[in-house]
């Protein structure tokens, strides 16, 4: 009897985790806290955006004060993105050395210097002097923001929390949009002054909530040997106490500590620390993974910028001059609705990263891109050779010009920021900084070409050349981006080794998202 009892017993312990197992899992709950750093650090993108929302305008008013030409607009306006290569060049190395959290400080000082140049500029060469300092600044703030919210993120969340840079660098271009408006009444000396000049408070402010706020990357205190702080970070950002505790144990793997190893302070090989030997991987003997990543990477962030989003975004006053709004006041609050739109739809991706995934909606956004550029450019061809400006026509482009603009910001715009999450540990801050370096060098030629460009082959001609770099960056994502949704970062690497793994016969049974 007693037997039988003990063989029901038995029984019945082997049977209730089997009837638990089918249960449907529950998804963890967003950790807030590891939303408050994302925000925080995002905030960052601010001094991005605003800069280059205000440029639209207050190049106009700066053209009329100083006495420029269409080409050193162009130069004025697109420099910047040539100027934040070499801060997103050196910001990878720096980050390293310094840490995240007073790197971003070191953005925010640029920028504020920056932006007191560029306020009380007496003239060009001076005005010029100002946008450099402060492109050094933006070129560091661009690649911080990525990387530390990568990092500081759980897995569940990481999609939406690492599209959160995005986010802040719409909002950085509505607002920019918005003081554009408010000085354009203001005297033509004064105005774009007020424009440029106001831009030191977002950097003030970030400087105050990194200082007093925001803990340290848990990646950057492991490759420092900083386990204690590192492990408090942890409990803190991540959604239970053993995901913080395996987030844990692969970062160490991945530096190199043994897992066994729980003191507070440990001796860390100066080659975790400082990244030595990282070009080399990259670029001279990279492994296939790493040689996927990269690729991809560059890929991103040459398509996010080589589509004309940052034509659209500074020359949107023009861009509706073209199309026929004549009034200063209409085009620059069409221009408005441009930074609203950005702003509203990047929420689409912040939501959807990781419900959706990130390939289902980075080939939706560019696709959208590609219908709306055609139609766009065909749109603005029809007024310049009929010089037709009729309503609809007027209504079309305006339209085209916002969907664009909404395509961009769902999928392909915040992916310039998730992909950072791509690259291994050790090589995440130079790999984030080279797709940064490629992001700013290809947008400072689009940004400085526009203009040129469109006197050259009209300015329907000019969207007609970006919907065929759009399409092209479509077939790319299609043939090289892998899903990246509910992987840890320490295994989002497996993902990567094989540039036609979308018709590999080979399939990844432990994988539960779609990859189409």
């Amino acid at each position: 009897m007693g037997g039988r009892q003990d063989d029901v017993t038995a029984t019945s312990a082997l049977q209730i985790p089997l009837i638990r197992s089918l249960d449907p899992p529950t998804k963890p709950s967003t950790n807030r806290f590891s939303s408050l750093c994302a925000i925080m650090a995002s905030m960052s993108s601010v001094l991005l955006g605003y800069d280059i929302g205000v440029m639209s305008g207050a190049a106009i008013y700066i053209q009329q004060d100083f006495e420029i030409s269409d080409v050193q607009v162009e130069i004025l306006v697109g420099i910047i993105n040539l100027y934040a290569t070499i801060g997103a060049a050196a910001a990878g190395t720096t980050s390293d050395w310094i840490g995240r959290r007073y790197t971003m400080v070191l953005s925010a000082g640029f920028f504020f210097v920056g932006a007191i140049l560029m306020g009380f500029a007496p003239n060009y060469p001076l005005l010029m002097s100002g946008r450099f300092v402060a492109g050094i600044g933006i070129g560091y703030a661009s690649l911080i923001a990525s990387v530390y919210t990568a990092e500081v993120s759980p897995a569940s969340s990481r999609g939406s929390l690492s599209s959160f840079p995005e986010f802040f660098l719409n909002v950085g271009i509505l607002l920019g949009y918005v003081s554009n408006y408010a000085f354009s009444k203001f005297p033509l000396q004064l105005g774009w002054r007020f424009m440029l000049g106001i831009g030191l408070f977002p950097s003030l402010f970030l400087a105050a909530i990194v200082i007093f706020v925001m803990p340290e990357s848990p990646r950057w205190l492991v490759m420092q040997g900083r386990l204690g702080e590192a492990k408090q970070v942890l409990n803190t950002t991540s959604d239970s106490i053993g995901e913080s505790l395996q987030r844990l144990a692969d970062i160490k793997k991945v530096v190199g500590i043994p897992a066994s190893c729980d003191d507070d302070v440990v001796e860390v090989p100066k080659q975790s620390i400082h990244g030595g030997g990282v070009w080399k991987e990259l670029f001279l003997h990279p492994t296939p993974a790493v040689r996927h990543v990269l690729i991809t990477a560059v890929g991103v962030h040459f398509f996010l910028e080589a589509t004309g989003m940052n034509a659209v975004v500074l020359y949107s006053p023009r861009i509706f001059e073209k199309a026929g709004i004549a009034s200063s006041d209409h085009k620059l609050l069409a221009t408005v609705a441009v930074g609203v739109t950005k702003t509203v739809f990047i929420l689409v991706a912040t939501v959807l990263f990781d419900r959706v995934g990130r390939r289902p909606l980075i080939l939706t956004s560019v696709g959208g891109m590609v219908i709306s550029l055609v139609t766009l450019g065909v749109g603005l061809t029809i007024i310049e050779r009929s010089h037709e400006e009729g309503t609809w026509l007027v209504g079309l482009c305006v339209g085209m010009v916002l969907a664009d603009v909404a395509f961009f910001s769902m999928g392909m715009g915040p992916m310039g920021f998730v992909s950072s999450e791509i690259f291994p540990l050790k090589l995440r801050a130079q790999g984030v900084s080279v797709g940064m370096v490629v992001n700013n060098a290809v947008g400072s030629v689009v940004s400085m070409t526009f203009l040129s460009l469109y006197h050259a082959i009209t300015i329907g001609g000019a969207f007609l050349l970006y919907a065929g770099v759009a399409t092209v960056g479509w077939v790319f994502f299609y043939v090289v981006f892998p899903e990246t949704r509910g992987r840890n970062l320490e295994e989002v690497e497996g993902l990567f080794g094989n540039l036609l793994w979308k018709f590999s016969t080979k399939k990844d049974d432990n994988t539960d998202v779609e990859n189409s």
